[in-house]
């Protein structure tokens, strides 16, 4: 592997690393050059075991002996004919430089971006080929930080794939990939283009339609998850979890097939979509 030692922040090689605190430009900068962060050595082995190229790897000194396994593997290997990935290697101050933080959790690489799937191949593939049961769709998750937790609760609680709107945050940008702590490379996911108009497609193959949100006419999460909507054994659900701010846009609410509320007390109306998320893919898990 090509190891580079970088003493020069402003080195143009390192055009995928620089300012990465500034979100709106590195959202920008990441789509156009196809590319995506991941961040310590945990993070960066789940995606190259996820079949992720790297088109280079940043870090410290100290961090080489550890991460020469993964870097073999993201290599390609020395017997397999892979590519060569540049391994550039800087001291602290100058990394800092770099990046605009303090790299402390082990390595930086830089990640060819995969195309995105049609929304019907994601749910085929799902489950091992056997198609997805449990479907959560993210609808416009602004916060970085929410859409990385929301992908580990579905990985921990069974949900088979997530489908994230037009305008939801990028499941790719670096801290939904560290929050996450790499399971969004494990559950399938893809965005869906049209929405809410996409809930016709979800439910052609066979799921219900559920959107999380507190409506008039909602039931209870309790009572939802107690009906052959969940509870039969060839049970299909789609799980809506809206924005931060508004929740579920109307079209939304109007398009599912239920609206279902989770049953709360102490005067508290609802609860951070993140924490909603794990409750509700537990509440709907296949039994």
């Amino acid at each position: 592997m090509p190891l580079i030692r970088i003493t020069d922040p402003t080195d143009e090689r390192l055009a995928d690393y620089t300012s990465l605190t500034d979100v709106a430009l590195r959202r920008r900068l990441e789509t156009e050059r196809g590319l995506y962060m991941a961040e310590s050595t945990n993070v960066i082995t789940r995606a190259i075991a996820a079949g992720h190229r790297p088109r280079s790897f940043l870090m410290a000194e100290k961090w080489l002996a550890g991460m020469a396994p993964v870097i073999a593997s993201g290599c390609g290997g020395d017997d397999d004919g892979g590519p060569d990935v540049p391994v550039f290697v800087a001291e602290e101050p100058v990394l800092r430089e770099i990046t605009g933080f303090h790299l402390h959790r082990g390595a930086l690489a830089a990640m060819h971006r995969p195309a995105l799937e049609p929304v019907a191949d994601v749910l085929a593939r799902a489950r091992d080929g056997a198609g997805a049961r449990r479907v959560a769709v993210l609808e416009d998750i602004v916060d970085h930080t929410n859409v990385g937790a929301m992908f580990r609760s579905a990985a921990g609680l069974g949900v088979d794939a997530v489908l994230v709107t037009p305008r939801c945050a990028d499941p790719l940008y670096r801290r939904s990939v560290r929050v996450s702590m790499g399971t969004v490379f494990q559950v399938p996911w893809t965005r869906i283009t049209a929405w809410p108009a996409g809930s016709h497609e979800l439910r052609a193959a066979g799921f219900t339609v559920a959107a999380l949100a507190l409506s008039p006419d909602s039931v209870s999460l309790d009572e939802f998850a107690e009906t052959a909507a969940v509870t039969a054994p060839d049970s299909k659900v789609a799980l809506v979890l809206g924005t931060e701010g508004d929740g579920l846009r109307r079209g939304t609410i109007a398009a599912a097939d239920v609206v279902v509320r989770i049953p709360m007390s102490g005067d508290v109306d609802s609860l951070n979509v993140a924490a909603a998320s794990a409750v509700g893919f537990w509440a709907t898990r296949a039994r």
